[in-house]
Parts: C-alpha cells; sequence; structure tokens
C-alpha cells in the first residue's frame, strides 16, 4: 500500500482521496506501481488547482461578469465535490468560497458604482435640462441659442443613463425647452419680417420726400427738412438687408445733389464775402485810431461814418463775422464811454450832489473828532475806540467823494 497527505492505493489498487467528511474513493490502479497512481491522480488535482487560479485571476483583473463567475465558481464546485482527484479538495471549496465572498463584494461594488453613477448622470442631465430651459427662456442670440441646444442634446447622448422614469420626465422637458425655443425664434423672425416691411414702407417715402427736395435752392429751410428727414430715418428701424442699402443709397444721393449745389453757391458767396471782410478790416484800422478818444464830437461824427460804411458793405464769411463785429463793438464801448463820463463832468445836478455829499463827510468829519478829543479827555476807552473806528470810515468816504467831485470839475 502506497500513501499520501492527501490520498493512499490500498492493496487491491483502489485510490482513495482523504477530506473533512472521511475517504472516499476516487479510481483504482492496477498498471503500474501505486506512486504512479497516485502521481497520476495528483495531475487531476493540480488541473482543478489550474482552473481556480485562472478564475481567480479573471475575477479580480477582469471586468468577468458575474453571471458568468457564478456558473464558472459552481461549475468548479461541482467538479471539485465529485473530483477523481488526490489533494487538497477541502482546500479548493474554500478557495471558491472565498470567490463567492469576493464575488458578492464586487457585485455590492458595482452597486454602489452604478447608484453614483446613476446620481451624477441625474445631476448631469438635471443641469442640462436647466441650461436648456433657461435659453428656451432668456436667449435672443438665436444662432448661439440654437446651436447651444443643439450641443446639450450630445451632451444628453453622452452622459449615463438614469432611471427610467426619471429619465422620461427630464427628456421630456428637455424636448419642450427646444420647442419653446424654436417657437420663440419662429415668432420674433416672423415679426421682425413685418417690422422691416413697415421700415421699408417707411423709407420710401422718405426717400421720395428727399429726391423732391434734391433740387430745391431754398437752402436754409430745405437743409432743415434734410435734417427731419434723417432723424425720422434713424428712427424708422431698419429693412431688409437689400431694401435698405438701396433706398440708402438713393436717399443719401438725394441730399448729396442737395448739398453739393449749395456748397457750389456758398463758396461763390464766400469768395464775394471775403472781399467784404477785408473792406471792414480797413474800416476797423481807420476806427482804431480813435481810441483814445481825445475829441468826443469828432470821434462821435467819424464813427458815424465809419458805421454807415460798415452796413453798406454787407455780409461777410460766417467765421470772420463774430471777430469783425467784436472788434467794432469795442470802439462804439470806449466813444459811447467818453461821452457818458462827459457828461457825468459837466453835469450841474451831479456837481452838486458831489458838492453836498463832501460838505456833509467834512461836518459830520468835525463832529466826530470833537467827540473824541472829549472821550480822550474823560478816559472813556470804549468811545474812544468807537469814535476812531467812525472816523476812519467817514475819511475814506470824504475820500472818495472829493475824487469824484474833481473828476467833475
Amino acid at each position: 500500500m502506497s500513501t499520501d497527505p492527501w490520498g493512499r492505493v490500498d492493496e487491491d489498487g483502489t485510490v482513495y482521496v482523504r477530506t473533512a467528511d472521511g475517504e472516499r474513493t476516487v479510481g483504482s490502479w492496477q498498471a503500474g506501481a501505486p506512486e504512479e497512481a497516485l502521481a497520476y491522480f495528483r495531475r487531476k488535482y493540480d488541473a482543478l488547482v489550474t482552473e481556480v487560479d485562472l478564475l481567480e485571476q479573471r475575477i479580480k483583473t477582469t471586468d468577468l461578469a458575474a453571471a458568468q463567475a457564478e456558473h464558472t465558481i459552481a461549475r468548479l464546485r461541482e467538479s471539485v465535490t465529485e473530483a477523481h482527484a488526490v489533494g487538497d479538495l477541502d482546500g479548493l471549496g474554500r478557495r471558491l468560497d472565498g470567490l463567492t465572498s469576493l464575488l458578492g463584494e464586487r457585485r455590492e461594488q458595482l452597486k454602489v458604482a452604478r447608484d453614483q453613477a446613476r446620481v451624477q448622470a441625474r445631476e448631469v442631465k438635471e443641469r442640462i435640462v436647466a441650461e436648456a430651459e433657461r435659453i428656451s427662456a432668456e436667449e435672443t442670440h438665436w444662432k448661439n441659442g440654437g446651436e447651444r441646444l443643439r450641443q446639450l442634446v450630445e451632451e444628453w447622448k453622452a452622459a449615463e443613463r438614469v432611471d427610467r422614469p426619471t429619465e422620461t420626465a427630464l427628456w421630456k422637458r428637455l424636448s419642450s425647452a427646444r420647442n419653446s425655443f424654436t417657437k420663440r425664434r419662429k415668432a420674433y423672425f416672423s415679426n421682425l419680417e413685418g417690422e422691416r416691411e413697415q421700415a421699408r414702407s417707411e423709407k420710401e417715402r422718405l426717400v421720395a420726400e428727399a429726391e423732391a427736395l434734391s433740387g430745391s435752392t431754398d437752402w436754409g429751410p430745405t437743409a432743415a427738412a434734410y435734417r427731419e428727414l434723417m432723424r425720422q430715418w434713424k428712427l424708422a428701424g431698419r429693412a431688409s438687408r437689400d431694401a435698405e442699402e438701396d433706398l440708402w443709397a438713393r436717399f443719401k444721393g438725394a441730399q448729396d445733389m442737395f448739398f453739393t449745389a449749395r456748397s457750389a453757391v456758398f463758396a461763390e458767396r464766400d469768395a464775394e464775402f471775403q472781399e467784404h471782410a477785408e473792406a471792414k478790416e480797413k474800416l476797423l484800422a481807420e476806427a482804431e485810431r480813435l481810441v483814445p478818444v481825445r475829441d468826443i464830437r469828432a470821434s462821435r461824427q467819424a464813427l458815424r461814418s465809419i458805421q454807415e460804411r460798415w452796413e453798406a458793405i454787407g455780409m461777410v464769411p460766417r467765421d470772420s463775422r463774430e471777430r469783425l463785429e467784436g472788434r467794432l463793438r469795442k470802439i462804439e464801448e470806449a466813444v459811447r464811454g467818453a461821452e457818458e463820463s462827459e457828461w457825468r463832468r459837466t453835469n450841474p445836478e451831479a456837481r452838486a450832489r458831489a458838492e453836498a455829499t463832501v460838505a456833509q463827510l467834512r461836518a459830520s468829519i468835525e463832529q466826530l473828532e470833537t467827540r473824541l478829543e472829549k472821550a480822550r479827555n474823560a478816559g472813556r476807552d470804549k468811545d474812544v475806540k468807537d469814535n476812531e473806528e467812525a472816523l476812519t470810515a467817514r475819511r475814506a468816504w470824504l475820500a472818495e467823494a472829493e475824487h469824484t467831485l474833481s473828476e467833475l470839475s
């Protein structure tokens, strides 16, 4: 009889394997030595070990489906239980039990991962739907909005699926947002088309008016009319691109015709006005020799002659008008100021008033000087101070009054 830690061969050639439940027959061997029998049945055991090793490796390192792994474990368990092999069959059974536990843990991990993926997928799809609804309600940049909605649909397709009720409800909201955006965009462009048609009609009217005015020679009122037409043009809105370009070309052409003609007339007029300006420059040189005024009567007569010739010359260019008129006004003011000063100086009533004011101030000063002297003698410091201040003011007034009187003398 030959023995092994996990089996034996008896004298009649029967081969046994030892298990926790006791020995059981796994075969018989009549063709050779008992050691050869044990070696043969150990090789069968090694084959089982190899299968278990491979299964364990696949479970741990690949994404082997749980159902397939369970089927393989069950098959191997049956093979180990009924194995005609010699070896640690109980150990192999325990390894299969461990793989069953590992598979259960992996199944639970996969379930948690799937649950997390569903939660994340739901969050992603809720974000997609929320953005789509915002675009549907707020976006007015239609091209960008439509393109973004298409991108959101692709993002939806790429995201993991969630449970069917949630998936269905969210997809309905996404579809509704897209439909709502499409309807709002169609309504906008439909309304825009109406507005453009209305703008085209209004601008055709403005073009007709502009063209009717293009030959006018009533320069001022017509220029004002064109400004008003331009104001209305800006308020009218935009027609379609082709119509807008055609109408604007006609409108601008009418304006250009009028303003070109006006510019030609004004250029001719400005040349004539420039000669007027040169003549007035000469008059100003003559007028400025009157200042400072020495002989009021002669200056007044000379200025009157200059003013009459000034008016007779006529208009000057617009950009010279204020400068020339300003220089003449200064001369007129100088002559007028000299006349007023002479009138005040020779006015008897003014001189009488000035003399009375001087006499009154002198009398007042004499009275204050007397009071001051008495206050000093009496030692009344407050009265001294008050009288000194009053005297200072009266003397200043007297100096001014005497100056005025001297001018009138």
